[in-house]
């Protein structure tokens, strides 16, 4: 965080002449240290690179490639080793985004099922820190293609991801960490038999994508007017998966301009599954998305989806969730010949478990008051929201490189207490 400040100072000591914005032409670059914080992976180290080409520069800030490669590190665990090609110029009328990944998390964030569902114990987590943690490792390929009907701006989605999971519990040897009574609560899933034996070690999963959109932005990064909307079926074929299953995801954003580098900004997505499918716990968070703009979306909870609130709190069959965000730009500056900005954001963020999982689906039996003391589970209450609000910082390099520092409070202790976020890019 101060080494993030003092860049921030010294951008605005070097230059304190406003500029009208310059467009750029051919090869552009956005680099930095991965030097950032996020407070469910903790302070986090290494690099990253984003090249832009701009082609001839018309138009700007649009660009015709972008190469994105990340190597970093977390201290709660979590590695990030990412490549990400994206363009509309490789296919003739065609958008794609190609996205290469391997994620490690020695802490990966386990709160059971179904939100309030599953109680959170905030003193036992501060007793054992791992309480509420699984060890998870995912190897993602993933191929996205978007294309418009005619000069219209509807078009459609299509797309193929495979996914490997490696989940374990938490290697307290390794981390020095002392063995919770009664074990984890990933552990006692594991036990209780919620978890099946099938899927306890992850496994594999290959993704077909077919849907529509309507995109009528101005841009791609921070846009200042224009409506995004996708209606998308994604589907794991029984045929090539040990556990077939289908989603469905309709996503709408829209923005507003205010005034001149002012706007308000919301996205509101909803993802439930099809049919009565079971659809294994490592596959759950997943939220489905045509671009995506970290290395993962998955949630609810934490910085993709809902800031502040504790990362993959609210995990069911079918979800739905909310941002609503104020954003402005209050200064521009040239500096080195290159464009910067400096902004805020103010927001609200939600999320709602619509369908609940089965927990006892795997059970020849119901479970028992003990079972369910152990478990920490509460009798489902529908209509339960989880929101947070929050305030950020933007740094915005060349208009699509943006350095993005986010805080949320949570309003429901449940919930966990705040979240604070380094990262790139708006969060839609």
């Amino acid at each position: 965080m101060r080494k993030l400040t003092l860049v921030i100072a010294s951008l605005l000591v070097i230059s304190m002449t406003y500029g009208q914005q310059k467009v750029k032409k051919g090869l552009g670059f956005g680099a930095l240290p991965a030097i950032s914080y996020d407070s469910d992976l903790g302070f986090q180290y290494g690099a990253l690179v984003n090249l832009y080409h701009y082609g001839d520069g018309s138009r700007f800030p649009k660009y015709d490639h972008s190469m994105y490669f990340e190597w970093s590190r977390y201290t709660k665990g979590t590695g990030i080793n990412r490549f990400m090609y994206d363009s509309d110029k490789l296919l003739r009328g065609v958008r794609t985004t190609v996205d290469v990944t391997y994620l490690t998390d020695q802490m990966m964030d386990f709160y059971g099922f179904n939100g309030y569902q599953t109680n959170y114990d905030a003193d036992l987590s501060k007793t054992y820190r791992h309480f509420y943690k699984n060890e998870r490792n995912m190897f993602r390929i993933k191929a996205d293609f978007q294309g418009n009907f005619k000069e219209s701006k509807l078009g459609w989605v299509a797309g193929y991801t495979f996914y490997n999971f490696a989940n374990d519990t938490v290697d307290i040897v390794k981390l020095g960490l002392p063995a919770a009574p009664g074990g984890t609560l990933y552990q006692r899933y594991l036990n209780n038999g919620i978890i099946s034996s099938a899927e306890a070690d992850g496994g594999s999963i290959n993704y077909i994508k077919l849907g529509l959109k309507y995109d009528s932005r101005d841009r791609l990064q921070g846009p200042m007017k224009g409506i995004w909307t996708e209606a998308v079926i994604q589907t794991a074929p029984s045929f090539i998966n040990e556990f077939g299953h289908t989603k469905f995801a309709l996503i709408h954003r829209q923005y507003f301009t205010l005034m001149k580098d002012m706007s308000f900004a919301y996205r509101l997505d909803y993802q439930t599954t099809l049919g009565d499918s079971y659809v294994p716990h490592y596959a759950q968070p997943l939220l489905i998305t045509s671009f995506l703009t970290a290395a993962s979306n998955q949630g609810l909870g934490g910085k993709n989806s809902i800031r502040g609130v504790l990362r993959n709190r609210v995990v069911g069959d079918g979800v739905a969730f909310g941002n609503f965000e104020l954003r402005y730009k209050f200064l521009r500056f040239d500096w080195l010949k290159q464009n910067f900005y400096v902004g805020t954001n103010v927001f609200f963020d939600s999320g709602i478990i619509l369908d609940p999982i089965d927990i006892e689906a795997n059970l020849s039996a119901p479970l028992t008051s003990a079972q369910k003391t152990e478990l920490g589970l509460n009798d489902y209450e529908s209509g339960k929201f989880h929101s947070a609000i929050g305030a950020g910082l933007k740094i915005g390099w060349n208009e699509n490189f943006v350095i993005s520092a986010d805080f949320g409070k949570a309003l429901n202790v449940q919930d966990g207490k705040t979240g604070f976020y380094i990262s790139l890019n708006y969060l839609f």
